[in-house]
């Protein structure tokens, strides 16, 4: 790379930063990339450390050592990530959104790269210092969220099939309940998409009373592995308690109230802010 001023060093250091959350950098990667001393880029990557805290766009860690170098958390402060929660909660509140049998449309927002962006950063907060190996989540609606998460994370995803498809090769199917309408269906998974005692966020866009989320936890345990957490978007507040099938989760909002025939929706931030 042509040598570089120190402002653009700085603003091609931090791009370089921002591409590779949680991956630790040897500082000889950028005096190898710049053509420049170590202590000169100690003293950019203290500069950038201080903007990334500063402006609440998440940590840079130093490693001390033959072994160490520098390492990009991305983190969202609970003020922004209550912020961000409030104008979702807005935006979900919009009577328009009702669909008859009191669903609720919401692929407009999840078809919003930044919004999953954000989101995604949250969901990635919410789990900081979690031993994670792979993001899951189930085919379709909660894809990029999952991704957007496995982005912040540095991880990759698996998907869940609702129907085995032959291009995954052998897979592993079982059939679980719907929490809400207290039906039989079925998830499978390929055996090569998941190593044996992985650990494993499962990442859905909306949960009712935990049907299948608790279907991913059961197919977790065919592969041996381990729930490392659980993280939605958004959360039914209209089941109770004893209904629900599973009970250890992080939501961003809770939809307290849908009537359909008043065209009513009550949204409000979800337990990761009471946790």
């Amino acid at each position: 790379m042509k040598k570089l001023k120190r402002s653009q060093r700085l603003v091609d250091m931090t791009q370089f930063l921002l591409e590779k959350p949680h991956v630790l950098l040897p500082l000889s990667t950028f005096a190898d990339r710049y053509g420049a001393a170590k202590s000169s880029v100690s003293e950019d990557l203290a500069i950038i450390k201080e903007v990334f805290e500063g402006e609440g766009m998440g940590e840079l860690q130093t490693l001390a050592g033959a072994a160490g170098g520098v390492r990009y958390i991305p983190r969202m402060p609970t003020d922004i990530a209550l912020a961000f929660v409030d104008g979702l909660c807005s935006q979900l509140e919009q009577s328009d959104r009702i669909l008859p049998g009191g669903y609720l449309y919401m692929s407009d927002l999840l078809g919003l790269p930044s919004l999953m962006e954000q989101a995604g950063k949250i969901i990635a907060t919410a789990f900081y210092g979690v031993e994670i190996d792979v993001v899951m989540t189930v085919e379709t609606k909660g894809i990029p969220l999952a991704y957007a998460t496995a982005a912040q994370l540095g991880l990759p995803v698996v998907l869940v099939r609702r129907d085995h498809q032959v291009t995954e090769g052998s897979a592993v199917s079982i059939n679980y309940v719907s929490g809400s309408h207290k039906s039989i269906h079925t998830m499978s998974l390929s055996r090569r998409a998941l190593r044996e005692k992985s650990r494993v966020l499962i990442v859905d866009d909306f949960m009712k009373a935990g049907g299948t989320v608790r279907g991913m936890v059961d197919l977790l345990g065919e592969f041996n592995a381990e729930v490392a957490g659980v993280g939605v978007l958004v959360e039914s507040g209209a089941v109770e308690t004893e209904e629900r099938l599973l009970h250890d989760y992080v939501s961003l909002v809770k939809l307290s109230e849908v009537d359909s025939k008043e065209r009513r929706i009550s949204a409000h931030p979800g337990n990761y802010f009471f946790a």
